[in-house]
């Protein structure tokens, strides 16, 4: 027998976030973005395009970038979340990758900030040396409408390996 229309089903999500153990009940068409920001209040997460083609929800899911506003909340039982706000250390001090970010001058506005630093953590994770070119096209899924991508790629840089150019 089917449910009647218009229940909404509802589905435990245990999962960590930031280096927390968390578990919430949620809308099983929510999306991760959703129940990033309104569950848990990490408004680093922005809530762009909503269909995965401007990058500004990233997060880090088992250490792989994903945009969390076509990623359902309920694939993300089991996994480990990490949103901008998991990056800096309990004492405040920066990633190097946001270091870099700064140092490059390579925000403006900041929205679409979170979601590039998000990627920069997962291809310095790779320790891998990428051309330019590669570079760009790892980067390509970001939209930013203010800095014209050349500082973000000079902070991208600066994180990876030597041998990257």
């Amino acid at each position: 027998m089917s449910e009647p229309t218009g229940t909404i089903q509802r589905a435990l999500v245990r999962c960590v976030i930031n280096g927390r153990p968390t578990e919430t009940v949620v809308d099983v068409r929510s999306s991760l973005a959703d129940m990033l920001r309104s569950e848990y209040r990490l408004t680093g997460v922005k809530q762009g395009c909503g269909a995965g083609e401007c990058g500004a929800c990233t997060v880090l899911i088992n250490g792989e970038s994903f945009n969390a506003c076509i990623y359902l909340a309920v694939w993300a039982d089991g996994k480990a979340i990490r949103t901008i706000e998991g990056l800096a250390r309990e004492d405040g001090e920066l990633s190097a990758v946001q270091r870099a970010f700064v140092a490059e001058g390579a925000i403006q506005c900041g929205f679409c900030t979170p979601g590039f630093v998000l990627t920069a953590e997962e291809l310095a994770a790779r320790n891998t040396p990428y051309t330019e070119e590669e570079l760009r096209n790892l980067l390509s899924g970001h939209l930013c409408r203010c800095t014209g991508y050349e500082n973000i790629l000079k902070a991208v840089q600066r994180v990876l390996p030597s041998g990257t150019t």
